[in-house]
């Protein structure tokens, strides 16, 4: 591989099994746009109808779209073959998630000798099918996978145990990176018409929350949660996908009219301020980078007890972070009572997040990290 301290921009690959913007996203194109024209990008998706989170990349960057093999289906020899003939025409490799580990076993099985580029992956959380367990045969994919990535990271202590007990990954190749925001965006009030079309209740607080509609972030459990309330609570909706029509029915069912659909929105510091309350009803999270959004913009949280939760927001919030959905109901019913409760958990979980998960220490982590996969330490910085 070409020296990259020589003046070479290096041409970095990005493996997704899907590109729409949730956080793993939202974090790479934030590392894009902040590195400019340090880096040129190509950009590659097991679904590859799967690309809208390409609008929240900045014009300016240098990246791309390349058609190239399929990195969905069956594995196989011929397959791998062609992935890997794929792989070596960039400098940097980046997988990202369960649906890119077949660019990371293709990559595997291409031996030491093959000049392959170096691979980093990715491993955020997981899909509603392991939200309630692993799957046996994933886990003895992944330890295998593995074995010739020059480093696995992962955003949350859960994770951290998890790809070093059972996928069996060494101290030196695991690096805990947690999701940072650049914090100081979210001090400042949004603007009241900061979510299109949104027509509040007279009388009732905000529940908000950012997803993208996918079945294993569980919002109509938010829905019915927030029904028990419905005379004191209206519930926004901020994200797409394709549970949108189920999310809409649970509502209608449990006569929630006046729910707001926001639709994906990009630049949440403009408007996660609005909402009173940030609500989580996920069946599987690890680190969620919406959560550290809305204590940046001094919201308190009422969350589902899973992955890093606990432990990420504020102590005094700590007991609005419950095991089903009667306690989470329940947590709502009480932040919807009282103000000043209201007030103590968002100065605390903005303090937090000030404190703990400021932009510039996960950057400059990753561009460590990557900057030595490349023998350049310092390109990224």
């Amino acid at each position: 591989m070409a020296d990259m301290s020589g003046g070479k921009r290096p041409h970095i690959l990005h493996v997704h099994g899907s590109f729409t913007l949730g956080g793993k996203e939202a974090r790479a194109i934030r590392l894009m746009n902040i590195w400019g024209d340090k880096a040129r990008h190509s950009i590659v998706s097991a679904d590859v109808q799967a690309l809208s989170a390409r609008s929240a990349i900045d014009p300016a960057i240098d990246v791309d779209f390349p058609d190239g093999p399929s990195f969905a289906g069956k594995p196989g020899p011929a397959r791998y073959r062609e992935i890997r003939a794929f792989l070596k025409r960039f400098d940097l490799i980046l997988t990202y998630n369960w649906g890119s580990m077949d660019a990371v076993m293709a990559h595997r099985l291409a031996g030491a000798s093959a000049g392959m580029p170096p691979l980093i992956h990715h491993e955020d959380g997981f899909n509603a099918d392991e939200a309630n367990g692993l799957k046996t045969k994933r886990n003895l994919f992944r330890r295998l996978a593995l074995q010739r990535a020059h480093a696995l990271v992962v955003p949350s202590v859960r994770l951290d145990g998890i790809a070093r007990t059972v996928w069996k990954q060494s101290t030196e190749k695991v690096h805990l990176i947690r999701n940072g925001i650049d914090v100081a965006r979210y001090a400042q009030p949004p603007a009241p018409d900061a979510i299109p079309g949104l027509v509040r209740t007279p009388g009732k607080l905000l529940v908000g929350t950012l997803a993208g509609l996918r079945a294993v972030k569980n919002i109509p459990r938010l829905v019915r949660a927030v029904a028990a309330h419905k005379e004191r609570l209206q519930l926004v909706v901020v994200g797409e996908g394709p549970e949108r029509e189920a999310i809409l029915a649970e509502a209608a069912a449990h006569g929630l009219n006046d729910i707001h659909m926001a639709g994906f929105m990009d630049r949440p510091w403009r408007f996660v301020g609005l909402f009173d309350i940030f609500a989580l009803s996920s069946d599987s999270e690890q680190f969620p980078i919406s959560l550290v959004e809305a204590m940046a913009a001094g919201v308190p949280a009422a969350s589902m007890d899973v992955g890093d939760v606990a432990n990420m927001v504020a102590a005094e919030n700590r007991p609005f972070v419950v095991p089903d959905e009667a306690g989470l109901a329940a947590a709502l019913g009480t932040l919807a009572t009282d103000a000043d409760l209201r007030a103590r958990l968002g100065a605390a979980n903005r303090q937090r997040a000030q404190r703990d998960y400021a932009e510039p220490d996960m950057v400059n982590a990753y561009a460590r990290l990557y900057g030595e996969a490349l023998a350049s330490p310092m390109i990224l910085r």
